[in-house]
């Protein structure tokens, strides 16, 4: 099959250096790393796959994962880009907006047990990424109280499943002067890229086995 493929190439194309092609044919095939998550995750990705280039071929689903409600919606739409090795994951962010009005945290709760059932058929192998902190002053439409909380429902999930938990709000939250951008839940370039150093330190471990 792969001379027949190879012969077509240089059929159709007019042909590739030889070195050319023995390059291609003896690629190590990269595991597949998918991220979920919101803009914080769209956010750390690209450092995540530089960082990961020669180890994992790294993507991001279409657009923001947004709450659980439309993870339910989205996800089977996400995994047909698979089969996938390593899947890092998270909701929260958008669940827990206006004191948790968005989506209230026992049908958060309820819609992760759901995700995590359906990620787990995939037989990729799974890592929860914490919801990141946010600032008392975007208090209005987020609190920090919140997300220790809605964290804390994901985390007992995890550990009922036994999937590695990346914590990522322990991780920045002493770093948050430095990381965040000013008033915003988002973060700096240099806060993006040090989240992907922890992302990457996670995917790592779990492509190691460890």
């Amino acid at each position: 099959m792969v001379r027949c493929i190879l012969f077509f190439g240089l059929a159709v194309l007019g042909g590739l250096p030889t070195s050319a092609l023995a390059a291609e044919k003896d690629e190590p095939k990269l595991p597949r790393v998918l991220l979920i998550g919101d803009s914080i995750s769209i956010g750390y990705t690209p450092p995540t796959a530089k960082l990961l280039e020669t180890k994992a071929k790294v993507v991001h689903h279409a657009g923001n994962a947004e709450t659980t409600r439309n993870g339910l919606k989205q996800l089977p739409t996400w995994l047909k880009e698979g089969p996938f090795d390593v899947i890092h994951f998270n909701w929260g962010l958008w669940d827990l907006v206006d004191g948790g009005k968005a989506v209230p945290i026992d049908e958060y709760e309820k819609n992760l047990r759901e995700l995590v059932k359906q990620l787990k058929e995939t037989k990729a192998k799974l890592i929860w990424a914490s919801t990141t902190p946010v600032p008392e002053v975007n208090g209005r439409k987020r609190r920090d109280v919140d997300v220790v909380a809605y964290n804390a429902v994901a985390r007992k999930i995890m550990e009922e499943n036994k999937i590695p938990i990346d914590d990522l709000y322990e991780f920045v939250k002493p770093q948050l002067a430095k990381l965040q951008l000013a008033n915003d839940v988002h973060f700096s370039k240099e806060g993006s890229q040090e989240l992907a150093k922890q992302v990457v330190q996670s995917i790592q471990k779990t492509l190691e086995g460890k």
